[in-house]
């Protein structure tokens, strides 16, 4: 390829590719020889062989001066370097990490993409296959790689994928070798034309940043399933709904385990070559929540092979203009969570992201805007069994037509009070991509991916369609796709200002008055929620208390999302100083937008911020409202459960004397005499 140009379009600059050779995509999941390796959850026990690790590692400055025939199997790599895998390689010594918030830093012209200047990684690794694995369908999954890549096998193409965050999966049995060492080559870019949607806050890094996975399927296999718990108007007895995908015929089991591992529902039916629905009546399951995170597990098994996935009776609704779960009022008490790790960037370790969420149970939060793309697949088994709700986020923001539309203002446009002259700036650039019938596949391709993906999760309790990429006939056909696969959960998206598609309101950053406004608005259709507010750079965020009285003042305003989870700031080391935290700029990344990208409510090592240690106080769910009258007012806020679950312990300290008062649990609010008797107020 060095030195050649291509004769048609690439693949990564032409808009009408997005994938080839790619399976249909499916719900997150891996298959077991046995039952209880399957409810042992853990990979290395499944039908699949982890590729990640150690590479061999090309850099070119584009596409034409990458290696020649490197899909080859005799391709001589011997003189290459060595990758991690997962990882981007501007973090392991090739090219620099490049952080813009709004502005593209390819020159603006879709759907082309820059020829010369395009970053290009040339992987390549082997591989056995294990003898196990004899006569099984051999796939290649790659969970994450940013932003396209093409993938040989053997010498042999096997297919082409781009969208970052979203998986791509491969049937390799025409080219794979069983009893032979097999070659993997991908060759992968920094920009394709997709590049356009992904126009995120962020560090822009490239590379495959997650997991490689050989996954092995028997010839008869489940090749998808989809889990809704639908709970009755009361909401206390449910149906179980699974509906199954098979390819071939046979027996298809179904088994459903509570938390201790007793059998509480068991069912088999024939596969055939339609979906297969299990339809099980559940008297009194135990319900799922962010406060009470109950989990049944569902044990699949056909073909000799096993799939164990959690399940959480909830049922999610937007009634009279209210958000509810499990028939009860939610208040977001969340954060907007970018993957990013100090030293690894988005190739974040399981621990690392473990940490964080239990460092934001802790602190008190309920919920996560996984801000502004689908995040790494085992982030939502974590929700699940720790208790979030989250909002999963399409990998979709176009914010970098903004500026250009701001600089084609008219001199009476820029004359314009701010609140109109931002209109125009988020109104007309729809037509670059959003508002632009050539792109409705590519944007339908984002909606899909991610509602297929992680569709099985109760802790997912809203779909959104991505984050300020603008409005338009796109966003409606992404709302279509999604709301054709599920119709269990509300479709969210900002940038659909006056709700004509969407199922609710969400507002960024309004005012304690300006929400208020909202609150007060009479006979409101749709919940709001602020997915972006109380931004957290510098001293921030501010008014936290004012905003959460707020919420819980008017039944529409339904919490929000503060900005953001942690600061993004990378290890780097001054050879005068020492190491340090950088941020843009700092890698010599023009142009950049400096230091906004430490805006977190956590330092970049994610220890907290006096900040967060303020949003703890202003979210807790048990408040202590003060002292009157002899009697200590305590409020519930709880969505769902009561206080009984909770110890009581007081004093009263004036002057050196300590008095001992007595508690004991109680319901939603409590009025406390001091030294009297608990009362229900």
């Amino acid at each position: 390829m060095a030195n050649i140009f291509h004769s048609s379009r690439p693949d990564w600059s032409n808009i009408d590719v997005i994938h080839r050779g790619v399976l249909p995509p499916r719900s997150y999941f891996f298959l077991y020889e046995t039952e209880s390796s399957a409810l042992n959850n853990s990979r290395d026990l499944s039908q699949s062989i982890n590729l990640s690790g150690v590479w061999k590692f090309h850099h070119s400055a584009n596409p034409f001066e990458a290696p020649d025939h490197l899909e080859n199997r005799t391709h001589d790599t011997t003189n290459w370097k060595d990758i991690r895998v997962p990882g981007h390689w501007q973090l392991q010594g090739w090219g620099k990490p490049h952080y813009s918030n709004i502005n593209y830093i390819i020159p603006v012209d879709p759907p082309n993409v820059p020829f010369d200047a395009n970053e290009t990684g040339s992987y390549v690794t082997k591989f056995r296959v294990p003898t196990t694995f004899t006569d099984e369908q051999l796939r290649l999954r790659f969970e994450g790689v940013d932003s396209a890549f093409h993938v040989y096998v053997n010498g042999v193409m096997v297919g082409y994928s781009q969208g970052s965050r979203n998986p791509a999966e491969f049937d390799i049995m025409s080219t794979v070798k069983m009893e032979e060492e097999n070659v993997l080559a991908v060759r992968v870019y920094q920009f394709c034309d997709g590049t356009y949607l992904e126009d995120q806050d962020r560090w822009r890094m490239s590379g495959t940043f997650r997991d490689v996975l050989l996954p092995a399927f028997p010839k008869d296999h489940i090749k998808d399933f989809q889990v809704q718990t639908l709970l009755n108007s009361n909401f206390k007895n449910a149906y179980l709904k699974v509906k199954v995908t098979t390819e071939g015929r046979g027996l298809i089991g179904l088994k459903l385990l509570d938390s201790r591992g007793v059998i509480v529902a068991t069912e088999f039916m024939e596969g055939s070559d339609h979906p297969t629905i299990f339809n099980m009546a559940m008297t009194e399951p135990k319900k799922w929540s962010a406060e009470d995170p109950y989990l049944y597990k569902l044990i699949l098994s056909f073909g000799g092979r096993f799939i164990a996935q959690n399940v959480g009776f909830r049922t999610v609704e937007i009634k009279d203009g209210i958000f509810k779960v499990n028939g009860k009022r939610i208040v977001l008490r969340g954060v907007n969570r970018h993957e990013h790790h100090p030293m690894h960037g988005r190739a974040v370790p399981y621990d690392f992201m473990r940490n964080d969420l239990l460092l934001m149970k802790k602190y008190n939060m309920n919920a996560i805007r996984t801000a502004h793309q689908p995040p790494d697949p085992s982030l939502f088994s974590l929700a699940d069994e720790l208790g979030f709700w989250v909002i999963d986020e399409a990998d979709l923001e176009c914010h970098g037509f903004s500026a250009i539309d701001k600089l084609m203002l008219s001199d009476d446009e820029k004359k314009l009070p701010y609140a109109e002259k931002i209109n125009l700036i988020y109104t007309r650039p729809g037509r670059f991509t959003t508002d632009n019938p050539a792109w409705k596949d590519q944007h339908v391709d984002h909606a899909v991916q991610l509602c297929m993906r992680d569709k099985n999760h109760p802790s997912v309790v809203m779909w959104s369609l991505g984050n300020e990429a603008f409005y338009g006939c796109n966003i409606k056909s992404m709302y279509d796709a999604i709301r054709a696969l599920d119709t269990t959960r509300p479709i969210h998206y900002e940038g659909d200002r006056q709700g004509e598609t969407v199922d609710l309101l969400s507002k960024m950053y309004l005012s304690i008055e300006e929400l208020i406004s909202f609150g007060k608005e009479p006979n409101f259709t749709k919940p709001l929620i602020l997915c972006e507010y109380i931004h957290s750079m510098g001293n921030g965020p501010g008014n936290i208390k004012e905003y959460i009285d707020v919420f819980y003042a008017y039944p529409r305003l339904q919490g929000g999302c503060a900005w953001e989870w942690a600061n993004q700031g990378l290890t780097a080391n001054n050879p005068n100083s020492g190491p340090f935290y950088a941020y843009g700029g700092d890698f010599n990344d023009e142009p950049n937008d400096s230091n906004f990208v430490l805006d977190g409510m956590c330092f970049s090592d994610h220890t907290p911020t006096p900040g967060l240690v303020e949003y703890k106080k202003a979210i807790e769910p048990v408040q202590l409202k003060g002292i009157a009258g002899g009697k200590v007012t305590i409020v519930n806020r709880y969505d769902l459960i009561t206080l009984d679950h909770l110890k009581c312990q007081g004093s009263l300290v004036a002057d050196g004397y300590v008095p001992a008062l007595p508690c004991r649990p109680a319901a939603n609010i409590t009025r406390w005499p001091i030294g009297g008797q608990l009362a229900n107020g």
